[in-house]
């Protein structure tokens, strides 16, 4: 059985899905995008800016369904630019110091204009 998982502290779905979803033991967050979940804006400063916002939305989500960020496995990541790659791990590896795995990859673009786009699989 699915349960849809969702809080005002992570931003809204901009489409038809949900924030999160929980089958079993995983759960499942959607793209989470550099908004601020207060106002729906977009983080528009570098990589690094970005990247904190999505962290944070990220850690709100895991919150809101009672994991976190140990319960992480896999995430995976989406730049618009390869070239941020670095800047990209360096703001990363501050949250996810277990070092789930991951995938990390160059996009043509992505939603909004954004920089950089995580989708996250936990378990427990």
């Amino acid at each position: 059985m699915l349960e849809h998982i969702s809080t005002p502290n992570a931003p809204a779905a901009i489409g038809p899905y949900s924030q999160a979803v929980k089958a079993g033991n995983f759960l499942y967050l959607s793209g989470m995008m550099p908004i601020h979940p207060e106002d729906g804006t977009l983080e528009v400063s570098e990589i690094k800016a970005q990247t904190a916002q999505i962290l944070k939305n990220i850690d709100a989500l895991l919150k809101a369904a009672g994991y976190g960020e140990e319960d992480v496995v896999k995430t995976t990541c989406f730049l618009s630019d390869i070239a941020n790659f670095g800047a990209f791990n360096e703001v990363y590896a501050t949250y996810f110091v277990h070092k789930p795995a991951r995938s990390c990859f160059a996009v043509k673009d992505l939603p909004k204009g954004a920089l950089v786009e995580v989708e996250v699989i936990a378990s427990r």
